[in-house]
């Protein structure tokens, strides 16, 4: 059990029957009332939460997320599918629970897929990933001295705002938490 004033980023816990990781909390007193102010993820729907916790509230159940290195080896219409790479145990997940992870995913790149207990989550992508520039707009003569951007599409399908630099067959060092270009590789 942990209580409201042990809360950290990252922590997972069990609240009102949910699984929820800590995206953000702060610890506030306001009219000699003191609580914690806490942004929390649904790690079963990907709904965001806030919510006041007081720390008279109730201990937490802390839950321990598992997470186990696979292999993203191809995708189907509905399901894409991963192997782990010891026991070449293939798994399949859904595509509508990957709506946001596809767009940074490559056959044969190395991810992880978190577990609660026995319950697939979904898959934790690195922080950074290296793709390729597939079609981009060309750079129009004076404006690659200002921050312009224009619209490329990575390998993957996914669409991005990059420098006015930025040409097809580049590759793109790419942020997968908020999906934006990072730099060239």
């Amino acid at each position: 059990m942990i209580n409201v004033n042990d809360l950290k980023n990252g922590v997972v816990i069990e609240y009102d029957g949910k699984l929820m990781q800590i995206l953000e909390f702060m610890h506030v007193l306001q009219n000699k009332v003191a609580y914690v102010r806490v942004k929390m993820k649904d790690l079963r729907t990907g709904t965001v939460t806030e919510t006041a916790l007081k720390g008279s509230d109730s201990a937490f159940k802390k839950c321990f997320i598992e997470k186990r290195p696979m292999q993203y080896i191809y995708s189907q219409p509905d399901s894409y599918v991963f192997m782990d790479k010891d026991t070449y145990e293939q798994m399949e997940i859904p595509a509508e629970r990957l709506e946001w992870e596809k767009n940074f995913m490559l056959e044969g790149m190395d991810v992880d897929l978190t577990f609660y207990e026995t319950e697939l989550l979904g898959v934790s992508l690195p922080d950074k990933v290296t793709l390729e520039v597939v079609e981009c707009d060309p750079a129009v003569k004076g404006d690659t001295k200002t921050s312009a951007q224009k619209d490329a599409t990575v390998e993957t399908g996914y669409t991005l705002k990059v420098p006015m630099f930025v040409n097809k067959g580049d590759k793109l060092i790419v942020s997968t938490k908020d999906g934006k270009y990072s730099s060239r590789a």
